[in-house]
């Protein structure tokens, strides 16, 4: 694998990354009323700003993606959208205040070590 080719694996992951954690901001900041209806709760989840911005997130990452599926397998490209767990856990504990877990990491560490065998033999 090209470093050309991980920098849009890895931009587009990150975008994604940023978009799982606008929407968990998002969600959060919901005005609805708990006796609201469904379609209320939905309408003030998606239109929320920081649900909006995670979709923008989600739009643009998926176009890096795309230019990175037209220079690799997608065997070898997509194993590393497990790039996003390490990303989202990392911004769940350090943005949004999340748990760390000894466990949480050791698994980080197992999927990051699994992608680099992969890098190298790709």
């Amino acid at each position: 694998m090209t470093w050309g080719a991980f920098a849009l694996i890895f931009t587009s992951v990150s975008l994604s990354a940023l978009g799982q954690t606008a929407f968990k901001v998002g969600v959060g900041q919901s005005t609805a009323s708990p006796d609201a209806s469904v379609w209320i709760k939905t309408a003030a989840m998606v239109f929320s700003p920081m649900v909006m911005l995670g979709l923008a997130l989600y739009g643009v990452g998926t176009v890096f993606w795309l230019f990175a599926l037209r220079q690799l397998d997608l065997s070898l490209a997509y194993p590393f959208v497990a790039m996003s767990f390490v990303m989202v856990a990392g911004s769940g504990m350090l943005l949004l205040g999340e748990p760390f877990q000894p466990s949480r990491v050791i698994g980080l560490v197992l999927i990051v070590v699994g992608l680099l065998i992969m890098a190298r033999g790709g």
